[in-house]
């Protein structure tokens, strides 16, 4: 069961690591510029258009910051895993380490499903 454990936190923590990177995502920032230039160019005069252009460059803004927060909070979780993993015998576990998994899991769930569902 241990084994499994380990096998959990290093796997969270390599997502983590990989996801709380500034990476930038080149379709996503070219799909904002097009959005901007068309607002620039054509759309001057339709303030509807503008405003729903930056809401929409806001929400994409806003997705991106929770998301990186959420995967900050994850290595944190990972760490505090590791730490009560460390302090328990190798043949018991104890119920806060059990919830901690839980918790990490929930978590990672609900930041891979905001990933599906970007827009």
């Amino acid at each position: 069961m241990l084994k499994y454990v380990a096998v959990f936190v290093l796997s969270l923590t390599l997502f983590a690591n990989s996801q709380s990177k500034p990476a930038v995502n080149a379709a996503e920032v070219q799909k904002i510029a097009a959005q901007r230039e068309a607002m620039n160019n054509g759309s001057a005069n339709d303030p509807h258009q503008q405003l729903q252009q930056e809401l929409v460059a806001r929400a994409i803004a806003d997705r991106q910051s929770q998301l990186r927060l959420d995967t900050e909070k994850l290595v944190a979780l990972a760490a505090e895993l590791k730490q009560h993993v460390d302090k328990n015998n190798a043949n018991i576990l104890s119920m806060d380490v059990i919830k901690k998994a839980q918790e990490i899991q929930k978590l990672a769930k609900s930041v891979q499903d905001r990933m599906r569902n970007a827009y």
